[in-house]
């Protein structure tokens, strides 16, 4: 069983950063695509950002030039760097990792909380 879990998350004003972790454990196999997503009050779970393990990199149109996702491999670990925050950025962040071997499945983390103040 694949454990997910992030860390990093907290209060900042806007204009300000965050960097956010999450490391995926437990896997007998290469982690595959690694992502962001988040979660509003009274909204739907978005797409933040994903990154393959050859380190392809996809965004959301509402995120790109100011958030970063990188990976290390060795540690089957993901960071998202969150620059020039807005309060509109707030929202519970969830990391997902994807395994295709023996058959393809998806784990999630709990989340973590990042609130932009005005």
């Amino acid at each position: 069983q694949v454990q997910v879990m992030e860390s990093g998350g907290g209060l900042v004003q806007a204009g300000g950063s965050l960097r956010l972790s999450c490391a995926a454990s437990g896997s007998r196999f290469s982690i595959g695509v690694m992502g962001w997503y988040r979660q509003a009050p009274g909204k739907q779970r978005e797409l933040v950002a994903t990154i393959s393990g050859g380190s392809t990199t996809n965004y959301a149109d509402s995120v790109k030039g100011r958030f970063t996702i990188s990976r290390d491999n060795a540690k089957n670990t993901v960071y998202l760097q969150m620059d020039s925050l807005k309060p509109e950025d707030t929202a519970v962040y969830y990391c997902n990792a994807a395994t295709y071997i023996p058959a393809p499945k998806i784990y999630w983390g709990q989340g973590t909380q990042v609130t932009v103040s005005s």
